[in-house]
């Protein structure tokens, strides 16, 4: 006979067990992946985790690392010098799927198979997280966005039980590469890109590190598997498509930089041969193009030593946007030309060549349109440097 001690204990574990199954039912976990947007702030796509109650009367919410308060003091200030937060906000999924149903981006869902652990180490991170001094967070591109802090969850919630498979044989690709994936539509924001970034993005980023872009972490979690917990499951049980419309033609503006730069550089080339028939210099064209040139190299030049983006430094684009050129700018708009000016132009040379140089040894890749720009400043500090002389400049 079975004592009724055990008969108790027995009775009392399988009470346990049904009511940690029953909490398992209770809630179903998912990853959202939205697909990127037509404007550069939407152009990278979007994650955000869905926490659905199950049950008619069951909330149903979107957890998303990727808002930010307007009205944070010194909004424009703090984001142009990298020290602007993000925060985890809370919506219903209703009004999160909206938003994306108007602008007629597809969403895509991942159902998460997680036990009833895995699913309240979650919900309780999440909800941890939420606390408004936990929310904020300190926002990278690159290391901490939107995508990444959803992979930081998971990974703090399933520990070593969650093992992402990475593929055996993938193409190298380098986060600028990556990028481009996304924006080689968009010329003037990729150019703008390239010329903020500096060559600290031009290393091969790891599968892991390929995650802060949404579509890659749908790929990972595709992959990935969960072990220790019994046999090992994928760790996405489904897939289904939440939002989907008909892929729109999406052609480059005509109106784009290979075409604008390479007319500047058939418009210095005229005038730099035109010049050299009539014995003019024409170096009010030079003066225009090292004023912007110099203006540009302010900008990169704040944005390598004086803000907190890690993505910014070591930008070798100052090697042909340089601030002095604004120094070369001061010297040809005097009536008289000064020794040091000729001794300048060489040095705008020098660097012009060098950052050829890096290019080819890949040291930083550049943006492509900018070849016909790095020839002008070639050519134009060769030919005033050895027409110049010591001549002034009145004539000119």
């Amino acid at each position: 006979m079975i004592s009724k001690s055990k008969i108790t204990v027995f009775v009392f574990l399988l009470i346990i067990m049904g009511l940690t199954q029953a909490k398992a039912q209770l809630y179903e976990i998912s990853l959202l992946t939205c697909d990127p947007g037509k404007e550069l702030y939407s152009s990278f796509g979007h994650s955000a985790i869905r926490l659905r109650e199950i049950g008619s009367e069951g909330q149903d919410l979107v957890f998303n690392f990727g808002t930010f308060d307007f009205r944070t003091p010194n909004f424009y200030g703090k984001f142009a010098t990298g020290k602007l937060d993000y925060m985890l906000s809370v919506s219903t999924y209703a009004e999160f799927i909206r938003e994306y149903d108007y602008y007629r981006r597809d969403v895509r869902e991942q159902i998460l198979g997680l036990n009833a652990t895995q699913m309240d180490l979650l919900i309780q991170h999440l909800w941890t997280q939420y606390d408004p001094a936990r929310r904020y967070y300190r926002y990278d591109f690159f290391f901490n966005n939107c995508a990444t802090k959803i992979r930081d969850a998971f990974e703090i919630s399933l520990g070593n039980q969650l093992v992402w498979n990475d593929p055996p044989k993938v193409e190298e690709k380098t986060f600028r590469n990556l990028i481009d994936e996304y924006v080689y539509l968009l010329p003037w924001a990729d150019l703008g890109i390239d010329l903020a970034l500096g060559s600290v993005i031009d290393r091969n980023a790891t599968e892991r590190e390929r995650q802060f872009l949404p579509d890659y972490m749908e790929a990972a979690f595709a992959n990935a598997t969960i072990v220790g917990d019994g046999p090992t499951r994928p760790l996405v049980k489904e897939s289904r498509v939440i939002l989907e419309y008909p892929d729109e033609e999406f052609k480059m503006d005509p109106i784009n930089p290979y075409l604008i730069f390479w007319g500047i550089a058939i418009l210095f080339t005229g005038i730099t041969f035109f010049g050299h028939k009539k014995k003019r210099h024409f170096v009010g064209f030079d003066v225009a193009l090292f004023s912007i040139l110099g203006i540009l190299g302010l900008v990169v030049t704040f944005l390598w030593f004086f803000t907190d983006h890690s993505a910014t430094k070591w930008n070798w684009n100052i090697l042909w946007v340089f601030p002095g050129h604004l120094v070369l700018v001061w010297g040809l708009m005097k009536k008289t030309l000064q020794p040091w000016v000729r001794k300048y132009l060489l040095f705008a040379l020098i660097m012009a060549d060098a950052a050829v140089v890096f290019w080819i040894l890949g040291w930083q890749s550049f943006h492509p349109s900018l070849i016909p720009i790095l020839l002008v400043i070639i050519l134009r500090t060769n030919y005033l440097y050895y027409n110049l002389g010591s001549k002034t400049l009145k004539s000119t």
